[in-house]
């Protein structure tokens, strides 16, 4: 028997409980792993509580990140007492996640654990820091770099922005921070945002054409913030969207990218090649500053996840929330 928090709906009654389950009830897959550590992300939130149609089919375990170990595996590249880690693919939506002290899933949806982390570590960047990681090499790879100015992270005090602040001040970056929580400017300041502004200057309708402010930003917000940051974004700037914390609408214009040449960066961080995930987690490797983690995280057990998930979703956490499923 193992403990899992599990989602059930008959009707109209949408259940979430932390229930015990044997190795029977587990899906299809060609591994099981026993997992040590796994993650409470705003799309975890929304299908605990059942507030957005995250669930695709019921019963299922939400969580979209584990960390554990290999227990058994038909697949070719995995064997008994690997070490593994798991982000997107589904899990946690259309498949059994996470949240569980055992998952058997498809072996193709794994990396192997990066012999510089633990699963705690691990799961502390999760799929956040992952996402952070991938808008950065977006805009890498435009050629954004710190000598062009500023780069704008909104949702500053989320799981995303938190590493895409910490990310951007270890490489050289001067980081602007947009928040609606200005009394964690401290805490921004600590992960290396230099400046701080309210959400408040985004947020609402804006012109299709402001001032030129910022060389890059990482968006995990969408909506009038995504169509203001565009607004602002310098000549030849790049903006890497990842979010939709505000809305999935995009009420702009194409001002930026036609006067101004700006370019708007989609990143997709759930189904993503396998090379491209194994270059994002050598690079969380060498470019995170691991000591950050303690500050940007925050642990809890598994019998403490549905009451988190509210707390969660109500603006009450700052940064990340990692699960011992252990306890």
């Amino acid at each position: 028997m193992f403990k899992a928090v599990l989602i059930d709906k008959s009707e109209d009654n949408y259940q979430t409980s932390l229930t015990e389950l044997d190795d029977t009830q587990l899906p299809e897959g060609d591994v099981t792993v026993k997992v040590d550590y796994s993650t409470l992300n705003y799309k975890d939130a929304l299908a605990i509580t059942g507030r957005s149609p995250i669930v695709r089919k019921f019963p299922l375990v939400p969580g979209i990140d584990l960390a554990g170990t290999v227990e058994a595996s038909s697949h070719k590249s995995y064997k008994a007492g690997d070490r593994v880690l798991l982000n997107g693919w589904g899990v946690g939506e259309s498949y059994w996640g996470g949240l569980s002290q055992k998952a058997r899933l498809n072996g193709d949806w794994l990396i192997p654990m990066p012999d510089q982390l633990s699963s705690r570590q691990a799961m502390a960047i999760g799929t956040a820091g992952y996402t952070a990681m991938l808008c950065l090499l977006a805009l890498e790879r435009h050629g954004v770099s710190p000598s062009h100015g500023e780069v704008l992270v909104t949702g500053a005090n989320g799981g995303v922005g938190s590493f895409a602040i910490a990310l951007l001040a270890d490489l050289g970056y001067s980081v602007t921070a947009s928040t609606g929580r200005l009394d964690e400017a401290d805490y921004l300041k600590r992960l290396g945002a230099t400046t701080i502004i309210d959400r408040a200057e985004l947020s609402g309708p804006g012109r299709p054409l402001a001032k030129e402010r910022w060389a890059g930003a990482i968006d995990s917000v969408g909506s009038h913030t995504l169509a203001n940051v565009c607004a602002s974004t310098r000549a030849d700037g790049a903006v890497a969207a990842c979010g939709l914390a505000q809305g999935m609408d995009f009420p702009a214009t194409v001002a930026p990218f036609i006067l101004r040449g700006v370019s708007l960066l989609g990143i997709n961080s759930v189904t993503r090649p396998y090379e491209e995930r194994i270059t994002a987690w050598q690079r969380l490797c060498s470019d995170l500053d691991l000591a950050r983690l303690d500050e940007i995280t925050r642990e809890v057990a598994l019998s403490e996840v549905i009451d988190a998930a509210d707390e969660l979703l109500n603006g009450k956490v700052r940064g990340r929330l990692v699960v011992d499923v252990n306890r």
